[in-house]
């Protein structure tokens, strides 16, 4: 299908008949185009949409050190990754900031160079992981592929335009916010030009080419030629609203980030070592590790390693990640928000099965995965291994709860055994008991060591019966830290609601003291209370007595503490006493 696309843009009549031929090839007489009688005038709108008046895009106003406060919570080590990541992506994004805020039309820096990415590292150490947890705090449109599906493509470079595309439709079809996303490629060493690679050599420096304008900046039109679907968006857009609007997509502020594994990359690094060191420091170079290697990188090796120094050119801002040994595999699975662990608790939740990993079967785990030497990605093996015949069985018995000990990693006949007989109930309760309070512990203690970032994020004072009550809320669900915070904050969100409640419903202004509204919370998680139960409770146990103190005496403001809400009989004994006297 093809048509004329001038000046004024492509005739709509055309596109009407050419897409009634296709649908008619298609689908026979079945389906047809209805189209308006009469055409309303058109209008040529090139560029982005339109803008009336300044809109702000991105509310962004976070430093370099409270994103790598915020990425602590969920990775182990990395500190050189986080930095880099952190410091250059709230660069790039208090820029677009600032350009917004300007009084005057913003200036634009000739040459503007954009600060992208490339880390560097081997596979399972969390690359990807890092830059999900970026796109999700800033909330900004975020894409990801791997570089090897270009390379099918050749050097047409569709596909990289298409990557473009997917970041509009992460914005909801906001091209202004897509404008502002990022893009994130990984393997991009499958396209470096491998010297005794020959047929592949046109594919690979060709998608590094296709790449290089949009790593910069270019306009990539959102139509896409020659695509049926993409010229019945056009055909129904005009229907709609009498403009022929051609869209596009400005790549100025789009961030590029792009990782590999990199392998051989240090043999690269090391020849050109070699060649630099002399006698006694040659045998040095020789010896030093791969991640030293890494670190050692400059643009000649990686052009060296079949990168065109224009492509390279276009990522200024290189990190290499750590690899991580068997003590950082424990951590991770340690960490209250790694999804590992997440993830297995909710597998066993899902049939009302509550499980708890104790330190002993995190170690072993941690063992195992060390020696699939795959990085994180190990951990995700090792334990669906260790615990797939737990999770087909159980769900068919009386089963639930236990924990995960050494002994069930060691064991797991005898231990399933056990458990579907019924045998030693004591024991196991017994276990799954101690861990969960050890488990309780170290969260109390985790939130006690992040307490201020809590409290301020999220707008609570974490005080300590909060930070106990807080870690009692997340063992007894399966969510991340920070979603246990948001759910206390809105139960304690809803004591405050229901002052207001009840000064609008009774014109009683009844305040909750810090200790009552801890009692209140408390009721919440642990009997999973309704405000309008608690409401009800709160009018039978007070109302006669508040309004016959009104009404004797004029005062219709009360503080009301936990001794008041758990007897409240002689609260309001005393109180009556004390006020009408």
């Amino acid at each position: 299908m093809t048509y004329h696309n001038d000046a004024t843009g492509p005739d709509p009549k055309k596109i009407e008949k050419e897409l009634g031929e296709f649908l008619n090839k298609k689908f026979g007489g079945s389906v047809k185009i209805l189209t308006p009688s009469i055409q309303p005038q058109q209008e040529i709108i090139t560029g982005t949409t339109p803008k009336s008046g300044k809109k702000k895009l991105i509310d962004f106003d976070i430093k370099p050190s409270e994103l790598i406060s915020y990425l602590d919570q969920y990775v182990v080590r990395q500190d050189k990754a986080k930095s880099v990541l952190a410091t250059k992506i709230c660069t790039h994004f208090n820029r677009i900031r600032h350009q917004e805020t300007m009084n005057t039309e913003p200036f634009k820096i000739t040459g503007n160079i954009k600060s992208n990415i490339l880390l560097l590292g081997p596979t399972g150490i969390g690359k990807t992981y890092l830059i999900k947890l970026i796109a999700k705090k800033i909330g900004v449109p975020f894409v990801k592929a791997d570089a090897t599906k270009f390379s099918e493509t050749g050097y047409v470079g569709g596909d990289v335009e298409d990557l473009i595309r997917d970041l509009v439709k992460e914005a909801k079809d906001d091209i202004e916010l897509a404008e502002c996303g990022i893009v994130y490629i990984d393997e991009v060493d499958k396209i470096a030009a491998s010297p005794n690679v020959i047929g592949a050599q046109i594919s690979r420096t060709g998608v590094q080419r296709a790449l290089l304008k949009p790593m910069e900046e270019t306009e990539v039109d959102l139509k896409v030629p020659h695509d049926p679907v993409s010229m019945m968006q056009e055909l129904e857009a005009f229907q709609r609203t009498g403009k022929r609007t051609a869209r596009r997509v400005n790549t100025a502020n789009i961030l590029f980030i792009l990782s590999g594994a990199f392998s051989g990359l240090t043999d690269v690094v090391k020849k050109r070592l070699s060649k630099q060191a002399i006698g006694f420091s040659a045998s040095l170079t020789h010896a030093r590790k791969e991640n030293e290697l890494l670190k050692a990188t400059r643009s000649e090796d990686l052009v060296e390693y079949g990168f065109e120094s224009e492509f390279i050119g276009r990522i200024p801002v290189r990190c290499v990640l750590d690899e991580l040994t068997q003590k950082d595999l424990y951590d991770i699975l340690k960490m209250p928000n790694n999804p590992v662990i997440l993830s297995k608790r909710l597998d066993f939740k899902s049939y009302g099965i509550d499980v708890v990993f104790t330190d002993e079967a995190l170690e072993e785990l941690a063992s195992r995965a060390n020696k699939e030497n795959t990085g994180a990605r190990g951990l995700v093996s090792v334990v669906e291994e260790a615990l797939l015949p737990f999770e087909e069985k159980l769900p068919s018995q009386s089963v639930g709860q236990f924990a995960i000990t050494k002994q069930v990693l060691i064991t797991p006949e005898l231990i399933l055994n056990d458990l579907i007989q019924g045998n030693d109930k004591e024991r196991y309760e017994a276990e799954y008991n101690h861990a969960l309070a050890l488990f309780s512990d170290y969260i109390n203690d985790y939130i006690t060591k992040n307490w201020k970032i809590f409290s301020i994020r999220h707008g609570l004072t974490l005080t300590q019966i909060r930070t106990k009550m807080l870690a009692q809320y997340y063992t007894a669900h399966v969510m991340e830290i920070e979603d246990a915070v948001k759910q206390v904050k809105k139960f304690y969100d809803n004591v405050k609601e229901m002052e207001l409640e009840i000064s609008r419903n009774y014109a009683l202004n009844v305040v909750f003291e810090e200790d009552a509204a801890d009692f209140l919370i408390q009721q919440f998680i642990e009997h999973n209370a309704s405000t309008d139960e608690i409401l009800s409770k709160i009018y039978t146990d007070f109302f006669d007595g508040l309004n016959l103190i009104r009404e004797k005496t004029g005062k219709a403001r009360f503080f009301l503490c936990k001794e008041a809400l758990t007897d409240h009989e002689n609260y309001l004994n005393d109180l009556i006493r004390k006020e009408i006297k």
